[in-house]
């Protein structure tokens, strides 16, 4: 895809919307100095897309770490998620402003239902609806969405989601979800890219790591983009955070695509949202 060129390249959302195809996760950083100075580190090098949520407890810190950026508010594409016991109507209308409160911002670039509690993500979705008419969220989606909670929501929305924030990694590609959420206009984004770090204990990317003088982190960010997959690792280490960024001067062939998609085993390492604890 040629127009997967640099960190601050964006894939375009149904609304128009330009959404940052590459981002840094916050999910297990911890809401003191080590998420601001992540945060602030990210923007700092080009990073134009933040990923928190409320149930991560740090969206204080995220944005201490966006203040501390010489970055104008407007060019940082923000992201947060209501959280399963905030979900309902009202509930997820306070639980909005806590979030907003607590990254001391004035509005959201995406917000997020977590995850698809059953009873309740229809009204939950109703509330993001009105935030996103009010103007308060330029972007409206959900996170861990599989096909027949898509088409039920659908049903019953105002509003096609934007975005489907999914857990997304060679050992896990779910292509049929990829291609259902294409047909419908809707932004596929990865969570745990590197399967919570298992990735580093598998060889599989080795002949490529090689071939390209990249790590294996690398290739798999390059995989997800050229798949038309925004993705956003975590990471609070500075190396890291800058290192997953080097993925813009190389390009996979179709075949090596095909190869790392080849590895699906529908092998999860979160959890399933057919059989989660809500």
């Amino acid at each position: 895809m040629g127009k997967i060129t640099n960190l601050q390249g964006t894939f375009t959302l149904h609304n128009g919307v330009e959404m940052p195809y590459f981002g840094l996760g916050t999910y297990q950083s911890d809401n003191d100095q080590e998420v601001v100075d992540a945060v602030n580190f990210a923007l700092d090098i080009g990073y134009r897309h933040i990923d928190t949520a409320s149930v991560y407890g740090n969206e204080e810190g995220v944005g201490k770490g966006i203040r501390k950026s010489n970055v104008p508010r407007k060019e940082i594409f923000v992201v947060s998620k209501v959280w399963n016991s905030d979900q309902g109507y009202d509930s997820t209308l306070y639980a909005f402003e806590a979030s907003l409160k607590r990254l001391d911002l004035d509005y959201l670039d995406l917000y997020l239902i977590h995850w698809p509690v059953k009873s309740k993500f229809s009204d939950t979705w109703r509330a993001l609806e009105k935030l996103y008419h009010d103007k308060r969220i330029r972007a409206i989606g959900v996170s861990n969405f599989m096909q027949y909670h898509l088409e039920n929501l659908i049903q019953v929305a105002e509003v096609v989601p934007m975005v489907n924030q999914i857990e997304f990694h060679p050992y896990l590609v779910q292509q049929d979800l990829i291609e259902y959420c294409r047909s419908k206009n809707i932004q596929y984004e990865a969570w745990s890219p590197f399967m919570q770090g298992k990735l580093f204990k598998l060889d599989f990317c080795r002949d490529l790591a090689k071939k390209y003088g990249k790590s294996a982190a690398q290739i798999v960010l390059r995989w997800d983009l050229q798949k038309g997959v925004a993705t956003i690792p975590k990471s609070v280490k500075n190396e890291r955070i800058l290192s997953n960024t080097a993925i813009f001067d190389f390009e996979l062939s179709e075949d090596e695509m095909q190869y790392l998609d080849s590895f699906d085993r529908e092998e999860r390492i979160g959890s399933d949202p057919d059989n989660f604890d809500f």
